[in-house]
């Protein structure tokens, strides 16, 4: 995964500041129908990472396809919250990513945001990783999402726990 060990940090920040400010989190978690496949149920490459600040109170749900609403309880459950405003990070930005925030837009859900270096991909045949996230990026904003500064959230979070 490009930037992999930069990407942690800064999703880890994403989610520290979403405690502090009371947001649910929820994580998506895709699950391969074939048993065979590193991605089934299970199999290690299916875990979320171990490094994500994880707690047992937040919600995960376990997708089939790249869109994260297909046959699942996404939807439900947002509506269930009060949820009107989503805030995207993971992985694969022109995958899961992607599918997701357009379908989430489609139901809906069109003040969303997503926060710079917060998502990422691999390399591919004909862009490298970089590249895919940018382009996707220039689509994306102002478009699907407002993309916003990952400093903007480390500021608010540095100042929320200087007040605690």
């Amino acid at each position: 995964m490009y930037e992999h060990e930069q990407l942690l940090t800064n999703v880890n920040q994403m989610i520290d500041w979403a405690r502090l400010k009371g947001i649910p989190i929820v994580f998506i978690q895709h699950t391969d129908q074939n048993p065979s496949d590193e991605m089934a149920k299970g199999k290690d490459a299916w875990q979320l990472h171990k490094g994500l600040h994880r707690e047992s109170s937040d919600i995960v749900i376990e997708k089939i396809t790249w869109d994260a609403f297909y046959r699942t309880n996404l939807e439900k459950t947002l509506k269930a919250l009060g949820i009107e405003q989503l805030i995207f990070a993971g992985a694969q930005t022109e995958f899961c990513l992607d599918t997701t925030m357009r379908i989430a837009y489609s139901k809906g859900y069109q003040h969303n945001l997503l926060v710079e270096d917060t998502h990422s991909t691999l390399n591919s045949s004909q862009l490298s990783a970089a590249q895919i996230i940018k382009h996707h990026e220039s689509v994306w904003h102002n478009r699907f999402v407002k993309i916003q500064p990952l400093e903007l959230y480390r500021r608010s979070l540095t100042e929320t726990r200087l007040q605690l």
